[in-house]
């Protein structure tokens, strides 16, 4: 079956952020550390974010992962970067429905990371597809609850399996 233009051009979009991904590596500073993996097929995130005044100034991943899973962190850092952390849960909840092939109004918002709601027609991707978005989950919860005010957090371990998101 040949792949249209359009997936095509999704496709390479994909290959590209997993190959060089955006925001890959650690933060000198960061308020939030999470880690995260997917025991399914052993995706492994390390997710590093620093918010000032409750935006998202810098932010930062790394680990190891399929290509899906390498390029959504990266589409994500690409998307949440110098976001309120007010607007990011409602991203990740929209990349969450979009993945798992619900109508998303605005998924534009989502930037490059809109190109992955093909992974909806691959069930046992969807958690490598969430992971990264996942851990920001995580890191906007414990940051806006404050228990990251004064340290950095560091959830090691967690897993995704059980989450339907």
């Amino acid at each position: 079956m040949a792949l249209s233009k359009l997936d095509n051009l999704y496709r390479q979009v994909i290959l590209d952020h997993s190959s060089h991904p955006h925001h890959r590596g650690t933060l000198g500073k960061s308020n939030v550390t999470i880690e995260m993996n997917n025991p399914t097929c052993g995706d492994v995130i390390h997710l590093e974010v620093e918010v000032n005044d409750g935006i998202i100034s810098n932010i930062a991943f790394d680990g190891s992962g399929c290509s899906i899973s390498t390029a959504s962190a990266s589409m994500m850092t690409d998307a949440v970067i110098g976001k309120p952390l007010s607007e990011v849960g409602n991203l990740e909840q929209m990349f969450s429905d979009l993945v798992q092939g619900k109508d998303v109004a605005d998924a534009e918002k989502l930037g490059d990371a809109a190109m992955l709601s093909g992974v909806a027609k691959f069930p046992t991707r969807i958690k490598c597809a969430t992971l990264a978005w996942k851990a920001l989950e995580k890191a906007v919860v414990e940051t806006n609850s404050g228990i990251a005010e004064t340290s950095s957090i560091h959830s090691h371990e967690e897993d995704i399996l059980g989450e339907n998101k």
